[in-house]
């Protein structure tokens, strides 16, 4: 429980976003953290029910990852530009006009990454009930995220030093996950080289469903983005760290995957969601899913971990510009938005007692897949507005690569848009509200530290 005595008082209104103390190793492990969460271990199910092929399973995830790597790069380009905490609410604000940038500010601050805490907590109740049977997934779900969140508001270092090794716990685990499925589990009749029908199956809609639901898998590519103020060298850090974690994560999910295929029998597998808890049965024998569930457990408290830490860095940027919302700017003596993430905590104890987390994720998974896309778009029209605008790092394979990343995600908008439009919408709807918010923030005046507004005059 949150007391006075662990609440710094809030001080310097500029201290947080100009204090850079996080290593390179950090915003890696931050990325890494928030990327790797449940859909790894959940969607293998679904996939092999509609491709029912080693090396088409595989594909998907390897597109996938080539899709979030295009997107790193790009992004890459332009954390190193425009060095500041905000992510989208920072690029979009420089490229675009600050309205556009306080829309997806407000919905990253509202909901973004309230709702994905939801969950993941949830999940965590969930699976810790796997080897507990009698505990509570909700107060257990509760009871994570107030923990974790504690621990933030005792300061970076302590955060920096915490995600750092729940981290590497989690890597450490889904290694020896790999290590032993390959060394005990029992090979089945499958082959990952490529036949004839592969072809097909990759050319089917099916795969391009699939493609969705991997790429929400990879979400999370961009976390360091929006921790920028606080990374020491951030024109060297922020390229490094958000290609490095991409290109780690993309390594363990293929694997990942190459040993639930390799252990477990398809049709054991097809339209379950606990593929992971069925393949360790498979690799441990009959305690394999509680050692399998204790792995999840365990990799969720990092997840929640990275974006309890990253949420509040956009609502701290936007009290930055606007004296609305001047208290979210406010820091404690250790350097971390304490009402803002306050905030953040309530907007998920509200979402986890009322069970509406994953309507509410459905609702805005459009919203945020825009923002990502205008982003990627952004890269392309700075190069061409602002030629000489200092770039210390250039997307890699540009423009293809920012092209891949666009044309994947224009698919995903477009498959939710059929398959979701009334979810789409609503997404649209809250984030637009923001505007009549940014129209009645304006009224004040700003404070602290201005955006540069050069590139829109």
């Amino acid at each position: 429980m949150t007391t006075a005595a662990s609440i710094s008082a809030p001080s310097s209104v500029t201290s947080g976003l100009d204090v850079r103390t996080v290593s390179t190793v950090t915003a890696t492990a931050l990325a890494v953290a928030d990327m790797i969460g449940i859909g790894v271990f959940t969607s293998l199910g679904f996939q092999v029910a509609t491709i029912p092929s080693a090396f088409s399973v595989l594909m998907l995830w390897v597109v996938g990852g080539i899709a979030a790597l295009c997107g790193a790069l790009a992004y890459a380009e332009l954390a190193a530009a425009f060095p500041r905490s905000g992510g989208e609410y920072n690029f979009l604000s420089r490229i675009y006009h600050p309205a556009v940038g306080f829309l997806a500010g407000w919905i990253s601050a509202t909901l973004g990454f309230s709702a994905p805490i939801a969950l993941a907590a949830m999940a965590f109740g969930v699976y810790f009930k796997g080897i507990i049977p009698s505990a509570p997934p909700l107060l257990l779900g509760l009871a994570v995220v107030w923990a974790v969140t504690l621990i933030h508001l005792s300061g970076i270092k302590h955060s920096s030093k915490f995600q750092n090794i729940s981290t590497i716990i989690k890597g450490t685990l889904i290694i020896a996950l790999i290590v032993a499925g390959l060394a005990y589990g029992v090979p089945q009749p499958i082959s990952f080289a490529p036949s004839a029908v592969d072809f097909n199956y990759i050319a089917s809609a099916p795969f391009a469903v699939s493609l969705v639901f991997v790429m929400y898998a990879y979400s999370g590519w961009n976390a360091a983005t929006y921790i920028a103020g606080e990374i020491r060298e951030p024109a060297v850090s922020l390229p490094r760290s958000i290609i490095a974690a991409t290109v780690i994560v993309i390594s363990c999910y293929v694997a990942l995957n190459a040993v639930f295929l390799y252990t477990t029998p398809i049709s054991a597998m097809a339209g379950q969601i606990d593929v992971a808890m069925i393949a360790g049965k498979h690799i441990f024998g009959q305690l394999g899913g509680m050692i399998v569930g204790a792995l999840i457990c365990i990799g969720l408290i990092s997840s929640i971990s990275a974006m309890v830490w990253i949420g509040p860095r956009v609502t701290m940027a936007m009290g930055k510009d606007h004296a609305l919302f001047r208290a979210l700017a406010l820091t404690s003596k250790n350097g971390v938005p304490t009402y803002a993430i306050l905030l953040q905590l309530a907007i998920v104890s509200v979402l986890l007692m009322t069970q509406s987390f994953e309507a509410v994720l459905d609702t805005i998974q459009f919203s945020l897949t825009l923002c990502s896309f205008l982003a990627v778009i952004g890269v392309i029209i700075l190069r061409w507005k602002e030629p000489n605008l200092p770039r210390p790092y250039k997307t890699w394979g540009y423009p293809l690569t920012p092209f891949i990343f666009l044309g994947v995600t224009a698919f995903m908008m477009y498959h939710l848009i059929v398959e979701r439009p009334l979810q789409s919408l609503a997404g649209l709807v809250i984030m637009m509200t923001g505007l009549a918010v940014y129209a009645y923030a304006q009224r004040r005046p700003m404070l602290g530290q201005d955006l540069d507004r050069t590139q829109h005059g």
